[in-house]
């Protein structure tokens, strides 16, 4: 016998209720359904969950353990319920590094007042887009490449190139660092969501490259004086770290900022978020 939404209901109802007459009058079941059910769970899991008198109804070692799962099981599906019934009332926004950069607290404010009724979430997954091919978002905000075939999008904007240095570094004393001059240097490079690749520079005209998979370790690299980093402004602003400062980078194009989603049963919210977020691009120039 598997183990069923009814069954981990039925020990819930009986430890809540504090007896097997009252659980049936919850649940809307005879009392010798509950017995039944309860008897089917125990046999499901092969171990005996209530110590039962006439008078009461105690947990068993094991009872204690299976009750905490049932409670979280049921609260998750009770939640995937609630969702599905009430048409998308959470909107999930993935990012890889930097949400929106400055753009991100407004973004937040904005939604928050013009859709109070759906919850905004903004979730960071280290992957090329942000977490929208593995399912952990509805809609995320890239820079990098994606496949297009599988995801719709737009360019939401276009943010300037940074260079990301020790503070102790000679070139921090600077007010901007040209491209060409970063070859002279070891750039470090995130080859799984990081903006910098080696084609940002001639062939045969390259610098030195160190490579990291995270934020974290790219900025550690950084910090530690033997590379430097190069990055979108939104970097900066949403990673401000002690011992490292941005300068302009000169003679690099801009990156695109691409809003990307599925193809098939888009979110309810994606033109909304999309909108929201290119105008706060467009506004800030």
């Amino acid at each position: 016998m598997d183990v069923e939404l009814r069954h981990l209901r039925c020990l819930v109802a009986i430890v809540d209720t504090g007896s097997f007459t009252d659980a049936a009058l919850e649940l809307g079941v005879s009392q010798a359904a509950v017995s039944r059910t309860l008897a089917g769970l125990e046999n499901a899991l092969g171990t005996r969950l209530l110590h039962r008198t006439s008078r009461s109804v105690a947990l068993t070692m094991s009872g204690t353990q299976v009750l905490a799962r049932a409670r979280r099981l049921l609260a998750e599906v009770d939640d995937l319920v609630r969702e599905a019934a009430t048409g998308h009332t959470r909107l999930r926004v993935g990012h890889a590094w930097s949400a929106m950069g400055r753009h991100t607290a407004a973004f937040q404010r904005c939604w928050a007042e013009a859709h109070p009724e759906i919850e905004l979430q903004l979730i960071r997954t280290n992957t090329s887009t942000g977490g929208l091919a593995e399912g952990v978002c509805d809609l995320a905000v890239v820079r990098g490449a994606f496949d297009t075939h599988r995801f719709a999008s737009t360019v939401v904007g276009l943010e300037r190139r940074t260079v990301a240095l020790a503070a102790d570094d000679p070139w921090a004393k600077r007010r901007s660092i040209g491209l060409d001059e970063a070859r002279e240097r070891t750039v470090v490079i995130d080859r799984r969501t990081g903006t910098t690749t080696p084609d940002l520079w001639p062939s045969g005209a390259r610098p030195a490259l160190e490579y990291t998979k995270d934020i974290d370790d790219w900025l550690a690299a950084i910090a530690s004086g033997r590379s430097i980093g190069i990055t979108p402004e939104s970097t900066a602003t949403q990673y401000r770290r002690q011992g490292i400062v941005f300068r302009p980078l000169r003679g690099a194009a801009r990156v695109a900022v691409h809003a990307i989603w599925p193809r098939q049963d888009p979110h309810p919210g994606t033109a909304a978020a999309v909108a929201l977020v290119s105008d706060l691009y467009a506004t800030a120039g």
